[in-house]
Formats: C-alpha cells, structure tokens, sequence
C-alpha cells in the first residue's frame, strides 16, 4: 500500500476515510526538522550552508513513516498547498533518505489539494509531481535570514540593553509600528470644536435631526466654531429664526458585497465580530479544514473555482430566491503575485452546508465557520440598493442652513446574510431614516445643542488593524500574520488591553536601539522589498543564495559597527530619542529632568546589573534616586532596579525592593561579608506606595516582645510568618485576625489568644455540661451537654439528639433513657452487622502485614530520593 503522509493526525483520519484500505496514511506532527538553536546552524561562510536536526519528539514519527515504507516501496507527500507545507515534503524526503528508507526503486512523488473533500482528494492522486523547488528555495532563504538576524542581533540587544529579549526580523518592524502609534498618540494636540444640533418637528409631527452647515451666510469649516461662546451665538441665531426645508434631493445608491476572506482579511473580521486573535482564528481554521469544511486557510487569494462559484449561486437561489442572484457570477481578481500561496478563497467546501447543517460542537469553530459560509455567499449576490436623501433647511434671511441626511434600503441584497465590519468608525448620520419631507415645509425647533467636541488621536492598533496595516505595507505573508503578532506579545514588548495592542517600556527600547544602530533593517520599505524579493525566488526568477549574500554583506557589517559602541553612548541616545516620553513637559514648566531628590543631578534612562532599565540621577552615588523606566506618574510603586530609598535608621540605610515573591523593606546593602541583609514583606493588604521609613522599622523590628507570660515568666512575642500574623509563647503559635494587632497587641490580649488556641489543641474544645440526669440503670452517669448542634444526652459513648420540640430542663431521667437506650441500640445494630466482616478480616490478617507495608513504603521513598 502506498504511504500517504501528511501534517496531522486529524487530516490522516479524514483523508485515510476517503482513500480506503488502499493506502496507509500517516502524520508527520508538523515540522520533523528544524535548525538547532545555536550558534552555527547557518554557515554563511560556506555559501549559507544549513544544518537540521530531526526533534526529538519527531522521531518516532519519521520512524513510523520509514517502518511503512519497507512494505510499499511508494511515498506519496501530500503536506499543504502552501510554502510551509512543502518545506515539510522537503524535510521528510530528505530526513528519510538520510535514513535510508527512500531507496533508489523507491517511489517518490507530491500531491496537493486546497479543500479536504472526497472528490479534492481522488482528483490530486491523478496528477502527481515532485517536490517544488523554488518554494523550498524560498522557505530556505526566510528561515536562513530569520536564524541570521535573530543570532546576531539578539546578542547585541543583551549586551547594550540589558535585560532586552531577542529581537526578530519582521517581528521587529511590526513593532516598530505599534510603537510609532503610540507615539503618535502621546504627541497629538487635541483640539476643541462644537457642532449645533438641532431637533426638529414637521408638520406631521415627526422628529428628525438636523446640523447646522451654514452660519452668518458662510459655510461652518470644522474648526469655526471654536469654543462654547461662538457655539451659543450659533445655537442662539438658530433658535430665533423660523426654519423651513429649503430642497430635498434623493439619489439612488448601491454597495457591492465584499470578496470572499483570505488569511488577512479572516483574522481581521474575526477580530472585529468576535475579537478572537489571530492565533486563535488560525487554530479554529486549522481544524474546520481538518474536518473537511473549509478550503485551505493560509492564502492570500481571492479568486473562487469555477464550480464553487456556480455553487454558491445554487445555494444562495435556494435560500433567498432569484432577485438575490446577479445577472453574472462575480468575479474577484486574485492579489497573489505568484504561486507563494494556495491560490483560491477561503470558503466552506460545500455550499449547500450551513452552519447549523454542519453540526460543529466546538464555539470558536463554530462561528468561525459560520462567518465564512455568509460571507463566502455574499459575496456572490446582488448588490444592496438603497436612497440617500439631503434635505437642507434654511431660515428666511439665508443666515442659518441645517443640513438632515439619511438612507432608504429598497433591496437589501447581500446585506441579508451579511455585512462586513468597520474599523474604528463612528455611526454615520447617513444610516438614519428621515420622515417624508417637502420643499417649503415649517420645521419646528423642539431642541438646540451645542456640542463640545475634540479631535482625537489615532486609536491604537488591533490585531486586526495591525494585520490589515502589515498587509498594505507588504509586510508578512499570510502563513506569518499570526506568529509575528503573537510573538511580540509573548515577548512582553506589546500588551493586549481590550483588544488593543500598547507596547510596553521593553518594547520601546528595543525599538529606538534598532531604528538608531539598525535603521535599515526595520524600515517598512526595505523589509517590503525583501519579502518581494523572496516572492521572486519562490516563483524560480531569483537565485536565493544570491539574495542571502547580499544581505548578509550589509547585515554582518551593521552588527560589527555596534561592538565599538559603549553603553552609556547608546543610553545618551536612547535617552535622546525617548525623552518625550521619559521626561514629559512639567504643568510648572519646570525642566523634567531635574532630579526630585537632589535638585541638582539630572534624570536619565540607566541600566541595572540585573537586567532592565530604570530612571536615575546623574549625581549617584550620592543621590540614590530612582524610579521605574518610563514617564513619571505611572510607575506602581517607585521601586526601581536598585530599591527605593526610604531613609537610615543610624547608619543602616532603609530601602523598598521588588522581588521574586513581592515587595520587601531591607535594612542596608547585600556584601560579602553580609550576603542576606535583614528583610521582611510586606503583608497582604499593605500597598507599597503607602510604604515609609516608620512603617518599614516596624516590620524589620519584628518579631515585636509582648512580655514575660504571667504563669512561666516565658516572654510572649508577636510577628508576622507565613500564615500570617500571631503571637507566640514558646512553642505555641496563635493566629491573630489583623497585621496592624502585631503591633498593638498588649499583654491581656495576647494571654487570652494563646489560651484558645491551647484549649482548642488537638481538636474541639471539652462539650459543657448544662445539667448531671443521675445514672442510667446499666451503670454510667447520664448528663445534659451543650452541642454544637443542639443539646444532646451523653451516657458513656452514646450521644441521644434531643429533639427539639422537647425543652432540655424539663427532661426526666426516664425520657433520657429512652432516648439514649434508642441510639444504643441503633449503633448496636450497625455494629452487629459489622461484626463479621470485622472477624474475618481478623482471622485472615497475617502477622508480617503491617511491616510489609512499612516495607514497601521505605522502598518508594528510596526510589523518589
């Protein structure tokens, strides 16, 4: 039997139930090959030379796969259709040669399909072909530029910004991006305006809104009306002057569907609808086409195969009826500029499967899967037809014009299964309906408002913003979008908070080091071109060797200028470039660099031994200010790399650290003489910023002496541990409620604490008798006990409940007989029925039984040692 090989255990499944019996099919899991991740693995020495080692956890793989082979000398690849997908037949050729499970009668050949259906699967076994070079050149030349840039360049950021993390090629200039945002943002001006709004009547008695376009005769720019005083003369003209409609003008409109997703494009509208990421959109796809519902998922084409087209017109007849269909199939022109990527849309493979048809039990895929279905159907119907209607309202004299619009939808078209998303958009006043409306109508004045507006910045990047801008810019391919954005967050350079992307203080250091020392590198244009470039080799027109040694060239020398580079000359730069955001403009106008501490050193951008960056003074060490990197006013406790100075107790010097496990006040510096310096945490409850140097002695004062204990003379202490605050007396630990008692606590109460926890040691404190009955007549004294649940008869080790509607005073000795005698024969009962169990267990327990399993415990404590 021939032996099929493809990515995942899924696909193996579907794709073995469609070829039968005839065929073994097997998985690969993905990559089998990869380089080792050390210095080396690309020689560019030896014409980029490249060295693979199979994974660990792929070997079992490649041997299952070379096993099957020594039965059917015939290996048929049929990876995805994409440049990954034949790297991965690359790999398994060549990591099976090596082994010599390919031989020389041995059949090799590639097999590709964009959907996995039966029909796709039988059709690509008829047309075989070999392994498509130029698309391994290319994944060659993007894997050796990524090792190259991510092993040279990572050093460098730890040498001269420590505690950076590595930087990569791509992921980098999409950094850049969110950067730049943010900067935008922290730089921009907001400026004031205000709109009139006024609420009108017709004759009717219909209300609809209108705004004010025209004022003084003159038609109102954005900025004309520029503070609360102009806005109310405006409001003011509007409100004493008669209004009436001046024109009506209806124009017919239409819009046209949106193509069919590609990779882009899904992870954008799945973003908007849903806010799923990108990696979580590319997971759910993954196993739609897995199952069998969808096309292939990584594209960057939009064109539809002929038949689906024809498909989707059937489907969409069915559903909606002729009027919906256009009067010719729709047809999108492909952006792919050459085979890099599988070529067709991203649709489901059958179009007469719904998403409740389908039955898919996962959320995410789910609807995932039902964003493709309508879109893919949209797509391919009529266009939406609508009236958009302008009515202007004028005054008498001219002086005053508002203007009304909205839109009639005569033919929804498309929009009855679908309408795309927007993208940081206001709703348009053009979505509204207005009443019926005549040239020369009164319009009465219910309303006049002014409104107070800013201009507002540029919002920050989502992940489906970002890809969109990526892809305008020709940045990634369709098969990186998701890495890369999910790269940069798991490197903490970039956070998502509700869905938007803010780069943290780590990433905008790494940013302005590389746009200082490696500008080329992370330029939109030059990163472009390089992708054009790879596109080129993929379509055989370029040599990617060619193309690796010329980037090399530039690349090794950048690197080699950065090693005469001294710290303190990239932090004066860094320092330099990060100014605006480090050391805003004070409101005093004040310089914002001038230390706060000193008043005479100067702020800059330092970094600690330990790694990562902090804000310190220029007069160190005889200032010791610090703060956390970034602007002032936002850092959490003002705890920086080296501590926050709260003041000396005698010569000791008192300071506020973070650590591993939370922040901490320590009395003087670690040294050798004194490695571990005394330290204390902070309790829970107990907020850093609130941290001072009375606060800080009294924790590092602690454990705190009560006094002598009045019956031993033992002293009493009182301190904060691991479970919280207590008090002590010699071996006996008593918790107290609340950390600021550790410090109050006086003698009395400390005494009566311990006394609980002694009365309580080892279990319940002793029940109290309320009332002695007298002895019960098989001997034994009978007594009333206070319970906790309730009052109960205690006679030897019986406890008779007394019920409750039967006062315990009034109890006589002969119902307190009965009631315990019922329980004792209740428990007799149970115990008669346990007793045989109990003699056989006796009778067959053997004497060596309890050293036997001494035995076998010792033996699993010496395996775990």
């Amino acid at each position: 039997m021939p032996v099929v090989v493809v990515e995942s255990p899924a696909k193996a499944k579907t794709i073995n139930k469609y070829l039968g019996s005839d065929y073994t099919v097997l998985a690969s899991f993905g990559h089998v090959r990869d380089l080792p991740p050390k210095d080396g693995s690309v020689d560019p020495d030896n014409e980029f030379e490249m060295t693979w080692e199979i994974a660990a956890d792929s070997r079992k793989h490649v041997k299952a796969i070379a096993d099957a082979l020594k039965d059917d000398p015939e290996l048929i690849l049929a990876t995805d259709p994409d440049r990954e997908g034949e790297a991965i037949s690359w790999h398994l050729q060549e990591a099976l040669t090596k082994r010599r499970a390919i031989k020389k009668d041995t059949k090799v050949s590639r097999v590709t399909f964009n959907a996995i259906t039966k029909n796709a699967v039988t059709e690509a076994m008829q047309s075989p072909r070999q392994v498509d070079t130029p698309l391994v050149e290319a994944y060659l030349a993007r894997r050796a530029l990524d090792y190259l840039v991510g092993f040279n360049l990572s050093p460098v950021l730890w040498r001269k910004l420590p505690g950076a993390k590595s930087a990569g090629r791509v992921q980098s200039v999409c950094l850049r991006l969110i950067v730049e945002r943010e900067m935008e943002i922290e730089a921009f001006k907001p400026q004031e305006y205000w709109t009139i709004k006024a609420l009108l009547e017709t004759p009717r008695g219909q209300q609809f809104e209108a705004r004010l376009t025209h004022f003084a005769g003159s038609k109102l720019d954005r900025f004309d009306l520029g503070n609360a005083t102009q806005a109310e003369l405006a409001a003011s003209a509007v409100s004493k002057r008669d209004l009436k409609v001046a024109s009506v003008e209806a124009k017919p409109a239409s819009r046209n569907p949106a193509p069919p997703f590609m990779t882009s494009t899904l992870q954008q509208e799945a973003s908007r609808k849903f806010g799923m990421g990108a990696r979580q959109t590319m997971s759910a796809a993954q196993r739609l086409y897995e199952a069998g519902l969808i096309t292939y998922m990584r594209t960057d084409g939009i064109d539809m195969a002929p038949e689906a087209v024809m498909s989707a017109r059937d489907a969409i007849k069915d559903k909606f009826g002729e009027e919906y269909l256009p009067s010719s199939p729709r047809m999108y022109k492909n952006k792919a500029k050459n085979a890099q990527e599988a070529h067709e849309c991203i649709r489901p493979t059958d179009m007469f499967v719904s998403t409740e048809k389908a039955r898919i039990a996962d959320a995410d895929q789910r609807k995932l899967y039902d964003l493709i279905y309508k879109r893919t159907l949209a797509s391919q119907m009529a266009a939406a037809k609508m009236e958009r209607t302008t009515v202007d309202i004028k005054s008498d004299d001219g002086e005053v014009v508002l203007r009304a619009t909205g839109q009639v939808v005569l033919f929804e078209g498309f929009i009855a299964i679908y309408e795309e998303g927007r993208d940081d958009t206001v709703v348009d006043d053009d979505d509204k309906r207005l009443p019926v409306l005549h040239v020369g109508d009164k319009t009465d004045k219910k309303d006049i408002t002014p409104e107070q507006h800013f201009t507002q910045p540029p919002p920050r990047y989502t992940e489906a913003t970002l890809v969109k801008r990526m892809e305008e810019l020709g940045i990634g391919r369709p098969s990186t979008y998701a890495s890369i954005v999910t790269t940069i967050q798991d490197r903490d350079y970039v956070k998502k908070d509700k869905n938007r992307l803010i780069p943290q203080d780590k990433g905008r250091l790494v940013t302005a080091f590389l746009s200082n020392y490696f500008h080329r590198y992370v330029e939109y244009d030059f990163t472009a071109s390089l992708e054009n470039e790879l596109d080129e080799v993929s379509a055989g027109e370029a040599d990617y060797k060619e193309l690796l040694a010329a980037f090399w060239r530039d690349f090794s020398a950048a690197v080699a200028e950065t090693s005469e580079l001294r710290i303190t000359e990239v932090l004066d730069k860094i320092n330099e470039v990060l100014e605006p955001h480090l050391f805003p403009p004070t409101e005093d106008g004040s310089d914002p660099r001038a230390c706060p501490n000193c008043g005479n050193g100067r702020l800059s951008m330092r970094t600690a031994r330990s790694g990562g960056a902090f804000i310190g003074c220029s007069n160190y060490p005889e200032c010791r200010f610090t703060r956390p990197f970034g602007p002032p006013g936002t850092e959490d406790s003002g705890i920086g790399p080296d501590g926050k100075l709260l003041g000396y107790d005698g010569e000791d010097k008192i300071t506020l650290r973070d650590g591993r496990f939370g922040p901490y006040v320590q009395r003087g510096d670690a040294t050798e003489e004194n490695p571990k310096p005394p330290r204390s945490s902070l309790p829970k409850g107990w907020s850093p910023e609130a941290i001072d140097l009375e606060k800080a002695l009294m924790l590092l004062n602690l454990p705190r002496e009560v006094g002598p204990h009045p019956e031993d003379g033992v002293m009493i202490e009182a301190g904060i541990g691991r479970f919280g605050p207590f008090v002590k007396h010699g071996t006996v630990y008593a918790n107290i409620k609340d950390v600021d008692e550790v410090f109050e606590i006086g003698m009395n109460r400390a005494v009566e604490v311990l006394a609980q926890k002694a009365a309580g040691r080892g279990g319940r404190a002793t029940a109290k008798a309320l009332k002695e009955l007298g002895d019960h007549p098989d001997g034994g004294k009978m007594s009333i006990m206070e319970g906790r649940y309730g009052p109960y008869v205690k006679w030897e080790k019986v406890n008779a409940t007394i019920p409750k509607d039967t006062d315990p005073d009034s109890l006589t000795v002969e119902a307190a007989i009965e009631l315990v005698n019922a329980k004792a024969g209740a428990k007799g009962k149970k115990k008669t029925a346990k007793k045989p169990a109990a003699k056989k267990t006796t009778a067959k327990k053997p004497a060596a039984k309890k050293p036997a399993a001494k035995k076998t415990t010792t033996a699993k404590k010496a395996d775990d040692e």
